[in-house]
């Protein structure tokens, strides 16, 4: 797959009917949605959702999101959303998923994390999923 982001409708428009199918996608899919609805609740526009849960994968393991901060607001963010250490231990705890800073730094060569989702560990380009929470102003 060619590196790219693939929209998604709206945010508003469920996931369930193709992410859903599985009780693990199912497990997981609550924990996503709750971490957009925390995202949503604090302004975020745009997020981007990455990981085997956005593949054909019938079992995936996890699901990765970055999301923008341009027009967050800190006070209404979740403080867990902020909390990086231990391999994200409170986000995985409290969502079932890992959410990073899109402008965020991801390795080492300065890559942001809205690049670095878009190939695989081996450096092949690969899609990602952005659903747009709400419209810019």
């Amino acid at each position: 797959m060619r590196s790219r982001i693939h929209p998604r409708a709206k945010a508003r428009r469920p996931l369930r009917r193709t992410n859903g199918g599985t009780p693990r996608r199912q497990a997981l899919l609550v924990g996503l949605t709750s971490g957009i609805e925390a995202l949503r609740r604090a302004r975020c526009r745009r997020l981007y959702i990455d990981g085997s849960f956005v593949t054909v994968k019938e079992e995936p393991g996890d699901f990765d999101v970055c999301w923008e901060s341009a027009g967050v607001e800190g006070r209404l963010l979740d403080p867990v959303l902020l909390l990086f250490a231990q391999g994200r231990a409170a986000q995985k705890a409290a969502y079932g998923g890992e959410f990073f800073i899109a402008e965020s730094i991801a390795d080492p060569h300065g890559t942001r994390y809205l690049m670095f989702f878009q190939h695989t560990r081996d450096g092949k380009p690969k899609g990602i999923v952005a659903l747009t929470l709400m419209e810019e102003s």
